[in-house]
């Protein structure tokens, strides 16, 4: 089998089907398999799927275990809630580096027999289970797998003519050198919001959010001046200012909105995460969905009669849990930047749930966090 793609996608779904015995081959257009500087939050339903591939120490050692989720005013700097993520049953919810969660991955992979080959740019797939090269080469195999992200190629072929939204909102992603304690804060402005948490190293991973009418281009590899964010925020409260003033190098990330792929697999090819189903990143669920995708698809694969009904099966699977949670962080989206009397009560709220019942608005979680689809 052939997969497009060296991302947490690509590397995971290759790690499953070695797992199952299946020989694999792993295409990717970059020179080596890293990742540029930035922080992935890993959340129980993505870590079960870690722990199944035995991952489970590794991640233990390279990952910072987060303790809560914070909203802060991001105008005062008054903290609105902590919300005590240790709550949470089942698998741990933790903070990675992306460079160091994919280097695990890779390791994990090669490790399981899974050929890599880099510096390899697909540039048209088909007819049939087979990939044309930017060089010329054709690579066949009995099943190709489509883990090549927004801009995937094989998602072109399978559902020509869809397209893609700005959403009007752009976000710059940015690490520094700070100490933090070991939890996500999300601070909320008026048509913005930042959020902040550690990662190993004295690291700590900032993403920021506004809403703006000029179309930014997508995918996050844009450099930009930092001074830019940090105009888009000067009138934040003192503490998210000095956060933002120590930034020096970012990248700029135009944020669209993809409808759900119509159309996952044909007779072998099939696609997997951000090319099947692309989400905004106010859930923190991209990376997370794209292991359980890569967990379903090799277990179909491995469990099924034939390759068509395991494909069959997997699209059958993932479609609802995947429309479902890009339908929650579209929500979310909307959340994060109220302003005028909808913010006041909308914090007021925040303050009460987090004093009276922070065990209930965890619990409004657990159709996306407890979901285990290793079990």
């Amino acid at each position: 089998m052939l997969v497009i793609g060296g991302g947490i996608g690509g590397l995971t779904g290759a790690l499953a089907f070695a797992r199952t015995g299946a020989a694999v081959t792993l295409i990717e257009q970059a020179a080596r398999l890293t990742d540029i500087g930035a922080g992935i939050q890993i959340t129980p339903n993505g870590a079960v799927v870690l722990a199944a591939l035995g991952l489970e120490p590794a991640a233990a050692a390279l990952g910072v275990r987060a303790m809560a989720v914070a909203p802060i005013d991001g105008k005062s700097g008054r903290r609105l809630a902590r919300f005590d993520l240790s709550r949470l049953s089942g698998a741990p919810y933790r903070f990675f580096h992306r460079a160091t969660l994919i280097g695990m991955l890779a390791d994990a992979a090669l490790m399981a027999g899974v050929a890599v080959r880099l510096g390899a740019r697909v540039v048209a797939t088909g007819p049939g289970p087979q990939v044309l090269l930017a060089d010329g080469a054709v690579v066949a195999a009995d099943l190709v797998i489509g883990a090549d992200g927004v801009h995937s190629v094989l998602r072109s072929a399978l559902n020509p003519g869809q397209t893609a939204s700005f959403t009007g909102q752009t976000a710059w992603r940015s690490v520094i050198t700070a100490d933090a304690p070991p939890e996500a804060r999300i601070w909320l402005l008026p048509g913005r919001h930042v959020v902040t948490y550690p990662l190993q190293g004295g690291l700590l991973n900032i993403v920021t959010v506004r809403a703006q009418a000029a179309w930014a281009a997508e995918g996050w590899t844009h450099p930009d001046m930092p001074a830019a964010l940090q105009v888009a925020f000067a009138d934040a409260c003192p503490e998210l200012r000095a956060i933002l003033a120590q930034i020096t190098q970012t990248r700029l990330w135009g944020l669209f909105r993809h409808p759900v792929a119509t159309h996952w697999h044909d007779g072998a090819r099939v696609l997997l995460g951000d090319a099947a189903h692309p989400t905004l990143p106010f859930l923190a669920q991209g990376a997370n969905l794209a292991l359980e995708d890569a967990f379903v698809l090799a277990r179909a694969c491995n469990n099924a009669a034939t390759l068509a009904q395991a494909l069959a099966r997997y699209q059958v699977l993932r479609v609802p849990r995947v429309t479902r949670a890009i339908a929650a962080a579209q929500m979310n989206a909307g959340r994060y930047h109220l302003a005028g009397p909808r913010r006041v009560l909308a914090h007021l709220g925040l303050r009460v749930v987090g004093l009276a019942a922070p065990g209930a608005f965890l619990r409004q979680l657990d159709w996306l966090y407890g979901h285990d689809v290793t079990v």
